[in-house]
């Protein structure tokens, strides 16, 4: 069973957060302020926060400058997973991403449907890995937001989170880029 091992001291890791939207400003994004007040109540450092339209290209952009940015170890975005024609946050992720990590948006849905039941289709949550850099997408809704984070990101961003987390694994996800 999953546990937190109280042995292990705490690794905080520097997180940036991105929200995607054409009408959020900083004063009204509600999604983006439950990821940075959980983040930072859980002793992770934010690294960066911004707000962008939904614009795969800007999307993209932006996830390339953190990923290139040693100062940001996990990059989690909210909001345009959903299935409109303005919803690219997903296809701007997988244009970066080197590795997908499937399971994520399978947990996520699982989350998803203990609260919402089958709405929780409508969810394109995702996850990824380029350049030693851990890139997660959720909705862009609150509930959504302390879901994700709660349910899943919580644990796998505790280095003492037992059986296994992202963080012990962290210093080896850029190994196949460096010089053998």
């Amino acid at each position: 069973m999953s546990r937190i091992d109280e042995s292990k001291e705490f690794i905080p890791v520097r997180i940036a957060v991105l929200t995607v939207s054409d009408s959020r400003k900083m004063e009204d994004d509600r999604s983006g302020q439950v990821l940075v007040d959980r983040l930072r109540d859980a002793g992770h450092t934010l690294a960066d926060r911004r707000i962008i339209p939904d614009e795969r290209a800007e999307i993209a952009g932006q996830l390339r400058a953190w990923i290139a940015d040693p100062k940001v170890d996990v990059v989690i975005s909210t909001g345009g997973t959903g299935l409109t024609g303005r919803d690219v946050t997903v296809e701007a992720h997988r244009d970066v991403y080197e590795k997908e990590i499937e399971a994520f948006g399978t947990v996520f849905t699982w989350v998803s449907m203990q609260k919402i039941g089958t709405s929780a289709v409508q969810s394109r949550a995702t996850g990824g890995v380029a350049g030693g850099t851990y890139l997660f997408a959720l909705p862009g809704s609150p509930g959504a937001c302390k879901d994700g984070w709660d349910e899943i990101l919580s644990k796998q961003l505790d280095y003492r989170h037992r059986p296994c987390n992202f963080v012990e694994i962290m210093p080896r996800l850029d190994e196949h880029l460096r010089r053998k």
